[in-house]
């Protein structure tokens, strides 16, 4: 699984950790992340997320 980058403070969401922060449990795909979804860092919309290479 692919893991994404905010693009306005650096955070990666890795989708083998999940989000506990915001009850997402480990092995959440990113695609799969509600829409309203936020950074649990900065709190940037999930648009704000470009996968890493």
């Amino acid at each position: 699984m692919k893991k994404y980058q905010c693009q306005m403070c650096g955070y990666i969401y890795d989708p083998e950790k999940g989000d506990p922060k915001n009850n997402i449990p480990p092995g959440t795909p990113f695609e799969n992340l509600p829409e309203d979804w936020t950074c649990p860092s900065c709190a940037a919309p999930k648009g704000a997320f470009k996968p890493l290479s």
